[in-house]
């Protein structure tokens, strides 16, 4: 989404300085200018409106087609059972006058157990984020494809000169 604040900056820039090449070409004194110079701020602001709105419904597109991706095919987890069964489970806390006590040991099974529990918790985590971020991607597409078409149509309706 970086791209659109790129294109929220750029816009605005190119806009100010038509509009300050439009003011100059109508102080020449042409009334012929002056409404040719309206017009084709018009044109340009309904050209910029669509070219944004169509920039963030691609972006949204994209988003949506990377979130399903993910729902459909999580990304994989990284770590090994032979990595999980390495890590310290129990940490044990050290009071000043008392002597450290180890930790109790776990079967094999019993931590094969709780690798295969955190590795379904992380997919289930994976899949939630992904349905989080499909729904946050329709936002992008559904608010400005609206906006899109009724440029689009208000484009269509005006005449060729």
């Amino acid at each position: 989404m970086s791209i659109l604040v790129v294109f929220a900056v750029i816009i605005p820039l190119v806009l100010f300085v038509l509009i300050i090449a439009t003011v100059i070409g109508v102080k020449k004194g042409r009334e012929e200018s002056l409404e040719r110079g309206h017009e084709m701020i018009k044109t340009v602001y309904v050209y910029l409106i669509l070219f944004a709105t169509l920039m963030m419904t691609i972006g949204g597109t994209v988003a949506a087609f990377m979130a399903v991706s993910d729902i459909v095919s999580p990304p994989p987890t990284y770590q090994s059972f032979e990595q999980y069964r390495l890590q310290p489970q129990y940490k044990s806390e050290v009071a000043p006058s008392t002597a450290v006590t180890p930790a109790p040991t776990i079967s094999d099974a019993d931590l094969k157990l709780r690798y295969d529990q955190m590795m379904m918790d992380e997919k289930a985590n994976t899949k939630q984020r992904a349905v989080n971020s499909l729904i946050k991607s329709f936002g992008w597409i559904i608010v400005p494809l609206p906006i899109f078409l009724f440029f689009q149509n208000r484009l269509k309706k005006q005449p060729v000169q």
